[in-house]
């Protein structure tokens, strides 16, 4: 049974475990074009987020990667946001409902603690997950979508997340997808360190892919190109690049020799048109949906690659990580049962605010003061009653005996 609490304006509702929900769909049962139907971009997610609150919802958020569209709900009623999110995107809900895994409860609670620490990417051990989690729940904070529940389990997940990559080898080294794609052309492209490269949208992704393009192929002959040419030009600055006015664009696309892409671009902005009369060029689509149309790699001299076929590459770490698995699982088990014992205490907290609310006002009550003249309360007696409470009722929860209880032992003691 759920208890409301209203302070104020504020609504508290106690949950319980079986309230933790996602849904979703991955790289495991879809490629990339059927993702692309499921992402989601800023203004998007602002719509779902809108239109959930304004149906009562108050914990939630989405997260929306090149390998992912998840929704991160806690809820006692889940399958509307399925529907939210089905209307904003491209992706019809008949879809959703044929291709989606849905878990609930502890299930629900560790998808978020394996997603987090990389467990569940394409690419083992993907650390920059992690700060995809992190922006996609800082956005839901902002439209007042992250509760007291939801926040202790984003949390819960980034610490183990945390200790995880402290304590084992599974993001050894740099692991990531836009670190396959500086693999790929390290391993493919011959004089690499000379190519003229350009690198479309500079958001988290082409941030990454930037510095490791410039850290690894040891190439500064980068030109970025961002619909925000502020954020472009900052991050160019910051690496010792060039940058360009997205208005230039498609002249750098024909000048360049090596591209990679990472936009939020609803559509392809690089067509077979646009690359009719180019050859000897190497794209990268990074991006969910794409960013350049498939047709392109039927050009002659254009060789194109998308998230799914890069993680299919050989990958010279892959069992070193494997074998950090075990370790990762330990760690997560760890923080699952902290943050479940964490939801038990919480389901008290009601009751022992009450109960405690309830002994610091008892000595103004007439009935006491009429049948005890010398009636007082002190904090210390309070506290301790309170943590005796507290005891009982993990070990049994039975709240309204322990509660009449707690006060007949406290003015037993006056």
């Amino acid at each position: 049974m759920r208890r409301i609490l209203r302070k104020s304006r504020i609504t508290i509702v106690e949950r319980s475990i079986s309230d933790f929900w996602i849904a979703g769909i991955n790289y495991k049962k879809t490629d990339a074009t059927i993702r692309g139907q499921y992402a989601i971009s800023n203004d998007q997610y602002t719509n779902i987020l809108d239109k959930s609150y304004a149906l009562g919802y108050r914990e939630l958020f989405i997260v929306s990667t090149c390998n992912r569209t998840e929704i991160y709900a806690v809820s006692n009623n889940f399958s509307p946001l399925i529907d939210i999110l089905c209307s904003e995107t491209a992706g019809t809900k008949e879809a959703f409902e044929e291709l989606a895994y849905v878990k609930n409860g502890v299930e629900a609670i560790e998808h978020l603690f394996n997603v987090s620490a990389g467990l569940d990417s394409q690419v083992l051990g993907d650390y920059e997950i992690l700060g995809q989690v992190k922006q996609a729940a800082k956005f839901a904070k902002g439209r007042g979508l992250i509760g007291p529940y939801m926040e202790r389990w984003i949390n819960s997940a980034i610490q183990s997340s945390k200790a995880i990559k402290n304590n084992t080898e599974l993001s050894g080294g740099t692991v990531s997808v836009s670190f396959a794609a500086v693999q790929y052309i390290r391993e493919h492209i011959a004089d690499y360190k000379h190519k003229k490269i350009l690198l479309l949208g500079t958001g988290k992704i082409g941030k990454n892919t930037c510095k490791n393009l410039v850290d690894y192929l040891h190439n500064r002959n980068i030109t970025l190109v961002n619909r925000t040419a502020e954020k472009a030009a900052a991050l160019a600055s910051e690496m010792g690049l060039e940058y360009a006015p997205v208005e230039n664009m498609e002249a750098c696309i024909r000048e360049a020799d090596i591209i990679v892409t990472s936009t939020n671009a609803q559509q392809p902005i690089i067509t077979r048109e646009l690359l009719q009369n180019c050859s000897n060029k190497l794209i990268i689509d990074l991006a969910i949906p794409y960013n350049v149309e498939r047709s392109v790699n039927e050009l002659p001299g254009i060789d194109l690659l998308n998230v799914d076929e890069l993680s299919r590459l050989k990958d010279e770490n892959l069992q070193k990580r494997m074998a950090e698995v075990p370790k990762a699982k330990r760690i997560i088990g760890e923080h699952i049962c902290e943050f479940a014992q964490w939801l038990e205490k919480r389901k008290h907290a009601r009751v022992l605010r009450t109960l405690k609310q309830t002994l610091e006002g008892i000595d103004r009550c007439p009935f006491f003061k009429a049948i005890r003249d010398t009636f007082t309360v002190d904090e210390q007696s309070i506290q301790k009653v309170v943590n005796t409470t507290a005891v009982k009722l993990q070990a049994h929860d039975n709240r309204g005996c322990y509660y009449i209880e707690a006060i007949n032992e406290f003015i037993a003691t006056k």
